[in-house]
């Protein structure tokens, strides 16, 4: 693991869904760029001192000078924006698979410089979207795939939160400061933080690409350097239309993300905080609400779902399903294997996708919510 050391949050997380199925044991990491912390941290971990590294740099060559039964199969990327390309590159290049934290990289040119590293090495690069791990998710995805939708019309797709609505980052937090800090968030705050979960969930669910935007950022807390708030409409290849909004300074709004999708068939609404449940509105009888788990929903749905229904699976096995894919293609590689082609993991074309979505909403709110095209 290369940062998320103490007082990271998405570290924890993601040493919890790389553990949940017992296919990976973390045994090495540069916990930050302190590394007296860094060395803190690897003792918190149980670690063994002499694989517990100063630098990113430092981990790279050591393990890869390790014999084979013994060096790391895949390191996992958990710092700000503006560290994912640096050591992505250096252990593509070094024959390691990588685990990405969204976004991909800083900017989109670094996510393109780096789709053709993965090209040329072959390795797996996963990165992740964890939300798109959610079985309901799933379904909702395969109502589209089977025509139950019909042609898409219409998608919203919303980002709400709360938690930066006044000027915390004073109060210190580390989570708030380095994603309001353009040298290290990139050029969007708000945006590049959740907006691109947003565009993710409805490119997954849909299957639809964007082929241009009209966007407002708005910084609304004076003194902040990046968006805090984003209204995007969105044109769709093929005709459907989009709106997406995400917000951190919408007081009371915890982490709602939620998506409503509608087609000329049905509609379909799923909200991140009741996981568990997708609603399935047909126009001449009642809403259903389908439930995870259940005998009655598809093959996709019942692959990803973990315990018997009533019993709540959300963020940290969502995030787990994302590992449990990619788990597959890395041992794949490990033993010079073909990677199997049905995995459900987002890649370094989503990593793109994504930067190409920051990089158009921020030049379009440059230009005064003009409509630009994504630069894939």
């Amino acid at each position: 693991m290369i940062g998320g050391g103490r007082g990271a949050f998405i570290g924890g997380v993601h040493r919890i869904a790389a553990a949940m199925d017992g296919r990976a044991e973390l045994v090495a990491g540069a916990f930050s760029s302190d590394e007296m912390r860094s060395r803190a941290s690897g003792a918190d971990f149980f670690l063994d001192p002499d694989r517990v590294y100063g630098s990113y740099a430092a981990m790279a060559k050591a393990e890869a000078a390790m014999p084979p039964e013994k060096r790391l199969d895949f390191v996992v990327i958990v710092t700000p924006n503006h560290e994912h390309f640096g050591p992505a590159r250096l252990f593509l290049e070094a024959g390691f698979n990588v685990v990405c934290d969204k976004p991909a990289t800083f900017d989109l040119a670094q996510a393109k410089k780096l789709r053709a590293i993965v090209r040329r090495k072959g390795k797996v690069f996963a990165l992740t979207h964890n939300y798109t791990g959610n079985a309901m998710v799933k379904q909702a995805r395969e109502l589209v795939r089977d025509g139950t939708v019909g042609k898409i019309r219409k998608v919203v797709v919303e980002y709400p939160q709360g938690w930066l609505s006044d000027a915390v980052v004073l109060l210190g937090p580390k989570q708030a400061e380095w994603r309001t800090d353009p040298k290290r968030s990139g050029a969007a705050g708000c945006m590049g933080d959740i907006g691109t979960h947003a565009e993710n969930l409805a490119r997954y669910i849909t299957g639809l690409e964007i082929e241009e935007l009209c966007a407002d950022l708005t910084t609304f807390v004076k003194g902040r350097k990046l968006d805090d708030d984003g209204n995007v409409l969105v044109r769709y290849k093929g005709g459907a239309k989009g709106v997406l909004h995400a917000s951190q300074v919408c007081i009371g709004d915890e982490n709602n993300l939620n998506i409503r999708v509608y087609g000329t068939r049905a509609a379909l609404e799923w909200y991140q905080e009741q996981p568990n449940e997708l609603v399935v509105k047909f126009p001449n009888k009642p809403s259903q609400v389908w439930r995870r788990g259940n005998l009655y929903l598809g093959d996709e749905a019942k692959r990803f779902t973990r315990i018997p229904p009533g019993h709540p699976e959300g963020y940290l096995e969502a995030f787990a399903n994302i590992y449990r894919e990619a788990f597959q293609a890395i041992a794949a590689e490990v033993k010079g294997e073909r990677i199997p082609k049905n995995l459900d993991f987002p890649t370094i074309d989503d990593g793109v996708e994504g930067m190409a979505f920051i990089e158009a909403v921020v030049r379009s709110s440059r230009l005064g919510a003009t409509w630009v095209k994504p630069l894939r």
